[in-house]
């Protein structure tokens, strides 16, 4: 009886749980927005600014992605495999305004249910505390989004939003290259940079105390050989002498 009214229980709350799933994967869908980020980034100057790219289509995947840049003097689009890169500068400034990635052919593009990021190294970026980064995101199928929209006035957040940075205001005698970060590159470069060459340096003084440990041992190794052998011999020659005293013994 108590196994019957568990089992009655059972089924209608599986299904709740399932519905709350399903709703609850809807919602995260339907905010999976372009986005972008810059933690190393103040006002006025250079750094990394990264676009994360979801896949909304159920049916295709993403195979362009451009982006609005507000007039660089610099920016360099990261290396991405399967991917192809066009700046596009004013001609009378030679500014950067914007950048487009394409996927090439046979590349899967960013696949459905899937993501991608896009990098950006440039600036100097605008002096204020908000840049808007407007984004056309093109479907392999030919569908085109333009993620553009400001956000309300209420705050309230638009169907398609524009991509945007949030910049703290740098800090007096800062540098404008990001605290480390020059126009190619990042703080983050900077470091990691500086790790591998400790982390070489560190490697090679190992490298070196292995290759001194076998040597030594090696000396020792041809060092024991050769008492192990002188032993041997000395044994050798105390056993022919008794042998030929018997000898002598059998004559007698």
């Amino acid at each position: 009886m108590k196994k019957t009214m568990i089992r009655r229980l059972a089924v209608p709350a599986a299904a709740l749980a399932m519905a709350a799933t399903a709703t609850l994967t809807g919602v995260g869908t339907a905010s999976a927005h372009v986005t972008a980020n810059a933690p190393t980034l103040s006002q006025g100057g250079y750094g990394v600014v990264t676009l994360v790219v979801p896949n909304e289509s159920d049916t295709a995947a993403t195979t362009e992605l451009t982006v609005t840049l507000p007039k660089l003097k610099s920016a360099r689009p990261e290396v991405m495999s399967g991917w192809k890169s066009t700046v596009v500068k004013d001609p009378a400034t030679e500014e950067v305004t914007s950048i487009t990635w394409t996927a090439l052919p046979g590349s899967p593009g960013v696949p459905i249910g899937e993501f991608a990021q896009f990098r950006i190294s440039g600036g100097p970026f605008p002096e204020q505390e908000s840049v808007s980064l407007p984004a056309t995101q093109t479907y392999a199928d030919g569908e085109k989004v333009d993620w553009s929209q400001p956000m309300g006035t209420d705050g309230e957040e638009p169907e398609h939003p524009a991509p945007t940075l949030t910049l703290p205001a740098a800090e007096e005698g800062a540098d404008h290259h990001g605290g480390g970060a020059t126009h190619g590159g990042s703080t983050e470069t900077t470091e990691a940079s500086a790790s591998d060459s400790t982390s070489d340096t560190a490697a090679r003084w190992l490298g070196g105390v292995g290759l001194l440990i076998g040597a030594l041992g090696a000396v020792f190794g041809v060092a024991a050989l050769t008492r192990s052998g002188r032993r041997g011999g000395q044994g050798g020659a105390g056993d022919t002498t008794p042998r030929g005293d018997d000898a002598k013994s059998d004559d007698a």
